[in-house]
């Protein structure tokens, strides 16, 4: 609370609208990274397959309503904004009109839950980018804390887990599998920040909430080259052992590790899993992300009035409320790993 802000900007990483938007978008999302030209253009086919558009602006688009509408209900005076790291609106524009409209320091809550350099020190990186580009008098941007174990977010998933789960047959229910999944990343981004721990107690904060089922946490949309090591299972991998060990029928699939349902998530859950699991006999449920679920819009809120009002910070489960302010080596990374052997 050493701060008047004045705005809320939703931070998010955005998506292609039209088919002529994807390669542009791809460029911009792995310009400087180690990610080969056909894995691009492979990812493009995806986006492709659905039209050129990803849902993942329409989805801000709507949770930019639902937050505005959340922060007014409760007489929270605060404009919000939204910008993009890859796509259009994107911060700088953004930013611009904030310092035209005459915004002084905005907080900013960031559509990824947990910590890791593309899911918090990049965005500010990109943010300060941003600042520096239009010079004097661009907002100061504070964001808040990562949210992976309010109860509000728990909430919201475990609402989302529940209603899938409730599609399975009854006599089939005690047999269930439940699967959650995230983005993958290097190890070497792995090593430095708090990404798979904090994944973790989301899903089991989660499970404590649906029951005593047995659950696994994998990963999905590796983007790097072979030889670099990165977070495993992949969830397809993880299917045809899962089925190799067991008689499993049905499984409850959900993207722990997104806020919306977007591309990565319509192509390599709906798609590929959902073909893995038919070849393998498994019924697959797939729960929503958390998307606007009036838990998750109310925790956005909650997260502002911390801030705002000094409003508790509300955390359950083994670990504390993570940071306002992140600390100088927060979630660092460092491209290149060495292989276990080289070590």
């Amino acid at each position: 609370m050493d701060k008047k802000y004045d705005a809320l900007l939703l931070v998010s990483f955005g998506g292609p609208e039209g088919p002529d938007d994807v390669m542009p978008f791809l460029e911009n999302v792995l310009r400087g990274k180690n990610v080969p030209r056909e894995r691009m253009l492979e990812v493009s086919e995806h986006y492709q397959h659905f039209g050129g558009v990803s849902p993942i602006n329409e989805q801000n688009r709507q949770l930019l309503n639902a937050i505005r509408d959340e922060l007014a209900g409760h007489d929270i005076d605060l404009p919000v904004y939204w910008g993009n790291r890859n796509w259009h609106p994107l911060f700088k524009d953004t930013l611009q009109q904030m310092k035209d409209d005459g915004v002084r320091c905005a907080l900013a809550f960031f559509t990824s839950i947990y910590s890791c350099y593309s899911g918090c020190r990049q965005y500010r990186e990109n943010i300060a980018a941003a600042q520096a580009e239009i010079g004097d008098g661009a907002p100061e941007v504070h964001k808040v804390r990562m949210s992976f174990n309010h109860p509000s977010y728990i909430a919201a998933s475990a609402g989302r887990v529940q209603a899938s789960f409730d599609e399975i047959p009854d006599e089939r229910k005690p047999e269930t599998r439940f699967v959650f999944t995230a983005h993958s990343i290097p190890m070497s981004m792995a090593d430095n920040c708090k990404y798979e721990t904090q994944l973790k107690e989301s899903c089991r904060l989660i499970m404590q909430e649906i029951g005593d089922y047995p659950w696994e946490l994998v990963y999905q949309s590796r983007s790097g080259p072979p030889s670099q090591p990165w977070l495993e299972p992949d969830v397809c991998d993880y299917l045809g052992d899962l089925k190799k060990e067991t008689d499993v029928r049905d499984i409850v699939m959900m993207p722990v590790g997104f806020v919306s349902d977007h591309m990565e998530v319509l192509y390599d859950l709906d798609t590929e899993a959902q073909d893995e699991c038919q070849k393998l006999g498994i019924n697959m449920v797939r729960a929503a992300a958390v998307g606007t679920h009036p838990e998750f819009v109310s925790m956005v809120r909650q997260l502002v009035q911390e801030r705002t009002e000094g409003a508790d910070k509300k955390a359950i489960g083994d670990m504390p409320a993570n940071w306002d302010v992140c600390p100088q080596d927060c979630c660092l990374y460092t491209p290149r790993r060495p292989a276990a052997a080289e070590r």
